[in-house]
């Protein structure tokens, strides 16, 4: 090799290494996945998503004059299209809505309910053991009575300006031309090819009975058709019509109660939001029957007392705090929450500071405490503690999807949608082409308890959309996917935004953790092992390899009122800025 040719790639590897090392925390932290298509900037609307082709079809919403709810009804159908192992009509989930006009946020509650069959002992075999949870999930019993497009509907009629029929079209062309089946997806159906051959999605994932390989195309005729039902028919094809008699007739095939008039008995809630403050902002976030809202507050409050700012954004010292509120805050959430329709939830207490003060005080240095148990909120304020109940937990950790939506108007949209595991509970109802959830197994399975299954009652959830003011205008908007990671993957982006100055990408690729309970850590890569030997000295145990934690779809309003949005690389997450649009504002 010549001298002139050795001196170049010296050179070139020393700039290479020089900008790697100048690159903020978190910005390589989740591997080559990242794309330039994850981070973008609009003067006049963003949309971030975990799916592309949403994305597009999000921001063309946009682009033709709709509004960020006009937006965020063709997002949600086309992921039902793109991304079906999270979302779908066979679902449910929360949209946080912020109204510019009337300057307020409401939340769209289309929370699966249980059947009018349901029992509080359902998961209970006859000895009084509790069915493993592999077993029950995927069951018809498992299966709660869908909310998604009763929410889309409803939330249509409220802020809405385009027809829906018109916002129903791309994702049915998106299902007859098929949609590229990307990692994430051919990961799904690979690992899920059991739950799925039970059921008529084995001929839509696993045609000629191999699962659908990374670039291939994935068609949903059955899919396009349903939607193109409820485009000439409404509510009523589904919540009364053929195709909630097909769901209740597939449900029971599979052992489950549900009928044609748990569909119809079906209702949805528009609530408040859950609010607190950290560090001068003002965060607004999900009320129960989601514990997202109040265990963000309740974990944010405390570990405001400490300052961030002392501690590296990798130091043991941050994580041990996190870890810390964690395992209180869940404590909390574990024995108290449940929905407010049937059981006394004691929010007050528990966002209540002097409460908080008193649980951080539990909170040391240098060492993991290993009895937290729940507080005792219902001392500050009103009213007598609901039964708690004690049983080990064996759910698996769920998935689902988020996305987060802004327009020129300054509204905002922001929406985590679900039917709980991947693939839900792996029934599809046949000739329809959706799946069905299994958010039943999101109740206790061991009656008694705020949580207990109960006609037509709500599960607890983890969906946390957020939304963050400061000095009364809307300041960031995210959410993620996760199961009950979903609370500490908001938590952790807050932090870093916040508290450590980061840029919204940076503040969601930095590494984050799950701890519900001492002395596990949940952790992703880039956590350095010097850190992590410190906590172990601390008493924290580590799981022996880290693992994505969460999605994060978020969008930030920048100081001149345009929009900075950013994407998780966990998935293949893109963000769409406008430049230019028209149209109406959102009506109400």
């Amino acid at each position: 090799m010549n001298v002139k040719r050795t001196r170049f790639l010296s050179w070139f590897v020393m700039i290479v290494l020089l900008f790697t090392m100048s690159l903020p925390a978190g910005a390589l932290a989740k591997g080559p996945q990242q794309s330039n298509d994850e981070v973008a900037y609009g003067t006049e609307g963003m949309v971030a998503t975990a799916h592309p082709a949403a994305s597009e079809i999000g921001a063309e919403v946009l682009r033709k004059g709709g509004t960020a709810m006009d937006a965020a009804i063709a997002i949600q159908l086309a992921l039902n299209v793109a991304e079906p192992m999270m979302s779908g009509i066979g679902g449910g989930g929360f949209m946080m809505v912020y109204d510019a006009n009337e300057d307020d946020v409401s939340i769209i509650d289309s929370r699966e309910r249980a059947p009018a069959g349901a029992t509080p002992d359902m998961f209970l075999d006859e000895n009084g053991n509790v069915i493993p949870f592999s077993e029950r999930h995927i069951s018809g019993d498992a299966v709660g009575v869908p909310g998604t497009l009763k929410g889309l509907m409803t939330a249509h009629e409220e802020w809405g300006t385009q027809p829906f029929n018109q916002l129903i079209n791309p994702a049915i062309k998106l299902a007859q031309k098929g949609v590229e089946v990307n990692d994430v997806l051919a990961d799904a159906i690979e690992d899920n090819q059991y739950e799925l051959g039970r059921s008529a999605a084995k001929d839509v994932f696993m045609p000629n009975g191999e699962p659908l390989q990374e670039g291939e195309l994935l068609v949903q005729e059955d899919l396009a058709n349903t939607f193109k039902e409820i485009r000439k028919s409404g509510l009523d094809a589904f919540y009364g019509g053929e195709i909630g008699q097909a769901l209740a007739d597939t449900v029971q095939e599979f052992g489950g109660s549900m009928t044609s008039q748990d569909l119809a008995n079906y209702e949805l809630s528009i609530d408040e939001p859950v609010t607190g403050t950290y560090r001068g902002y003002e965060i607004v976030s999900m009320s129960p029957p989601s514990s997202g809202g109040l265990t963000v507050l309740q974990m944010l409050k405390m570990l405001e007392g400490f300052d961030f700012s002392e501690y590296d954004a990798r130091s043991p010292e941050k994580y041990h705090l996190l870890a810390e509120a964690m395992h209180l805050a869940y404590a909390d959430r574990n024995a108290y929450i449940g929905d407010t329709q049937f059981v006394d939830v004691p929010m007050e207490g528990m966002l209540n500071e002097e409460y908080l003060a008193e649980r951080a005080s539990l909170i040391e240095f240098g060492q993991a405490n290993e009895n937290v148990e729940p507080g005792d909120p219902w001392a500050y304020q009103d009213g007598a503690p609901e039964a708690t109940v004690n049983e080990e937990d064996d759910r698996e950790i769920g998935e689902t999807t988020h996305f987060s939506v802004a327009d020129k108007w300054g509204n905002h949209v922001s929406y985590t949608t679900t039917i709980e595991q991947v693939f839900g509970s792996g029934i599809m109802v046949p000739e329809y082409g959706f799946m069905l959830n299994n958010e039943i197994t999101d109740f206790s399975a061991v009656p008694g308890g705020p949580n207990q299954v109960e006609p037509n009652k709500r599960p607890m959830s983890s969906m946390t959309p957020t939304m963050v003011f400061e000095d009364g205008e809307p300041f960031m908007t995210l959410g993620s996917p996760g199961g009950p990671t979903i609370i500490t993957s908001v938590l952790q982006t807050l932090v870093n935004v916040i508290d450590y100055d980061m840029e919204l990408k940076d503040a969601i690729e930095e590494p984050r953790i799950y701890s519900a309970s001492y002395p596990q850590i949940r952790w992703e890569e880039g956590i350095p092992t010097d850190v992590r030997d410190t906590m172990e000295e601390w008493g924290h145990e580590w799981q022996s390899s880290p693992v994505e934690i969460g999605n994060v779809q978020a969008i930030k309003i920048l100081e001149d009122g345009t929009y900075k949005g950013a994407a998780d690389s966990s998935r293949a997450g893109t963000a769409v800025g406008l430049d230019k649009t028209a149209g109406k504002p959102l009506k109400k």
